[in-house]
């Protein structure tokens, strides 16, 4: 892992920004000024889902990755109903496009479009240039930090980043899974997903969510010792069938997940439902908060644990939009 005094290294050759685009006492005044402008044009030209947008981080369902070697994509992302956007830096850019790619990055958070960002990792030649060029952008929501195997590596990531940037820590080997509680209550994590098809390379397990239970509990287990929003479950296969996604889903439900990874626009309608409180848990809660609005007894041990969660099903409905649907 890179130490938390390196410096910063050089921007490609052919770059106007200087190394650290939030450094602005090193650049010109003219420079700072046009910096200024482009904000103010991304907050008044904001082109992402305006529903998404509202929701915060820490309710989203569906985390759409998009590759940042393609900005053609981006548009599309960004009018989807996918709660969370990621433009992806990493995995799906080959080695010698990364430059290109965090060029394309810079360019849509500056000129208002709003996402999270999948840097490379702190143990690569490209981490540091990444977080370099996003700092400070106007449309920047967060990073996500790859193959986090340390709880060093989300703190220092979070410190470059820059202050209050919030970190998504993506366990994706058998070495992070284990240091998952230590991961989860690092300063700067805001909450754990699961990468599944890496994890399953590092271990050999198979596609199976038995074989993935271990995993998700983990993070699951992790998530709530360290006071986290809900963990993020890894992706179903681009252009699977709707019922397997829907399959998906209830696994990702099932073992207490809050969100999912997705890597295809078709998806994430069914996510979106999916992981929402269901037509049925909403009539129940209605029910119990009716009962206990009206003045009914408790009953036994299980009447106040019932209520909490009849309260949060609502908070939940609420904020999606289902509340009074």
């Amino acid at each position: 892992m890179q130490p938390t005094n390196a410096e910063h290294p050089a921007r490609p050759a052919d770059s106007s920004r200087p190394a650290d685009p939030s450094a602005a006492a090193d650049g010109t005044a003219e420079q700072t000024t046009e910096r200024a402008t482009r904000t103010a044009e991304a907050q008044t030209h904001s082109v992402r889902n305006a529903r998404a947008a509202a929701l915060p981080a820490k309710l989203s369902r569906s985390w759409l990755l998009v590759n940042a070697a393609m900005p053609e994509t981006f548009e599309a992302a960004q009018a989807s109903d996918a709660d969370s956007v990621i433009f992806d830096l990493e995995a799906p850019v080959p080695e010698d496009g990364k430059d290109a790619a965090r060029e394309h990055v810079v360019h849509a958070l500056e000129c208002g479009m709003s996402a999270w960002v999948r840097v490379n990792g702190t143990t690569t030649d490209h981490g540091e240039p990444d977080l370099d060029a996003i700092k400070s952008l106007p449309g920047l929501r967060g990073i996500m930090l790859p193959n986090t195997e340390h709880p060093e590596q989300v703190t220092y990531t979070s410190m470059r980043a820059g202050a209050g940037v919030p970190v998504l820590a993506l366990i994706e080997t058998a070495r992070g899974i284990e240091n998952a509680t230590r991961i989860a209550e690092a300063p700067g994590t805001f909450r754990l997903a699961l990468g599944t098809n890496d994890f399953r390379k590092d271990t050999g397990v198979a596609d199976d969510p038995v074989a993935l239970a271990y995993a998700r509990s983990r993070l699951v287990v992790a998530t709530r010792v360290g006071g986290l929003p809900g963990a993020i479950d890894g992706p179903s296969a681009a252009g699977a069938p709707a019922d397997r996604v829907v399959e998906d889903c209830g696994w990702t439900m099932k073992m207490g997940m809050a969100g999912k990874l997705v890597l295809d626009l078709e998806q994430i309608g069914i996510l979106n439902t999916e992981l929402s409180p269901s037509e049925d848990d909403r009539r129940w809660a209605r029910e119990m908060l009716d009962r206990a609005a009206g003045g009914e007894k408790i009953t036994d041990g299980s009447y106040l644990p019932r209520l909490a969660r009849a309260k949060k099903i609502a908070r939940l409905a609420d904020s999606y939009g289902l509340w009074n649907a």
